[in-house]
């Protein structure tokens, strides 16, 4: 059984043959779903300049979100330190936090969101890629504005987005909490937990370690129907293996007409060995699997399938048979 909260992470897909509005739309649809299923919270993505991934500025997805339904926690997984001034994001997000009391999130992450250099610079007003230290610098000015210069009573829950050791170092010096990118680098995740947990200093923002592991899920009532959803999501995979960053979302049809070679199906197999894609047995299972491998503390999901309704079916199916498993454990314990 799974017995650590479910959230979801939001990545806003822009379909083959859709408008980026149909996408907005979709979000809208997607928090008032995931908010009546029971989910803790949702998180938004950070990209620029991608067919496949839309635009869309965390701040504003989480404020959108947030005014559409009454419960649920919401806020940036991530937004990128690099590409924002630290005070500008601490007043976006310590209002949104005072609008929303308790319901606000402030994921950092580190990347320029895009593969496009010329799109990095301008988010960077011709600057470069950050360093170690200028990243440093800003995550900790982020947290300093926040409590000095912004605090409106309720503040963001702050977390760390990482997907590697130095990564992990930084939160664990910082005292945050930290969402590990499992769905990215699965081969990064222990090696950044034990970092992590070994160096971890209390701070006004976590007192021990806690960790947030986000792990691709798509379920579905047959295999054959998981893999099926599954499958555009795959085409992208294999074209980033290829060094292609500019390839929209299929359809399924397309993507189930795209021809995979040995090796790129070997490299998604192992990747999809990490993650959790199948039947709600399988899923289930899967994510207890790695909830109890890493200890983690919540399990984040995302799911980048084609279709709205087949996203929020993946959801229902992989909450229903979590809670139906757990009330039967529950029963037959002694």
């Amino acid at each position: 059984m799974i017995d650590v909260p479910l959230s979801a992470l939001e990545v806003a897909m822009v379909q083959t043959g859709t408008r980026a509005v149909e996408t907005l739309r979709d979000t809208t649809a997607f928090a008032q779903g995931l908010e009546r299923l029971g989910y803790h919270r949702i998180w938004y993505a950070e990209h620029h300049h991608s067919p496949a991934i839309g635009a869309f500025p965390p701040v504003v997805l989480t404020a959108h979100a947030a005014a559409s339904t009454s419960a649920i926690r919401l806020g940036s997984g991530g937004v990128l330190a690099p590409n924002h001034a630290p005070l500008t994001l601490a007043e976006q997000f310590g209002t949104l936090a005072a609008l929303h009391e308790d319901r606000i999130d402030l994921g950092i992450g580190r990347g320029p969101g895009t593969f496009d250099e010329a799109i990095a610079r301008a988010l960077r007003r011709g600057a470069g890629p950050t360093t170690d230290a200028e990243y440093h610098g800003d995550v900790a000015a982020i947290l300093t504005f926040l409590v000095e210069e912004v605090a409106l009573g309720s503040l963001p829950e702050p977390w760390l987005l990482v997907s590697s050791t130095a990564g992990a170092a930084l939160a664990a010096q910082l005292g945050l909490p930290i969402a590990v990118a499992h769905h990215i680098r699965p081969d990064n995740t222990r090696a950044a937990l034990e970092r992590y947990r070994s160096a971890f200093t209390p701070s006004r923002w976590c007192e021990q370690p806690r960790v947030l592991v986000c792990v691709e899920a798509v379920c579905a009532e047959t295999e054959e129907e998981a893999a099926w959803r599954v499958r555009p999501m795959d085409v992208i995979k294999a074209g980033l293996l290829k060094g292609l960053s500019e390839i929209p979302f299929p359809t399924p049809a397309e993507a189930a007409a795209h021809p995979f070679t040995a090796e790129e199906r070997r490299a998604l197999a192992g990747f999809r060995a990490e993650q959790a894609v199948g039947t709600p047995e399988t899923v289930v299972q899967r994510l207890a699997q790695l909830a109890a491998e890493t200890g983690a503390d919540e399990l984040m999901l995302t799911t980048p399938v084609y279709d709205l309704h087949d996203r929020i079916r993946s959801y229902e199916l992989i909450k229903k048979h979590s809670e139906a498993t757990t009330a039967a454990t529950s029963t037959t314990a002694p």
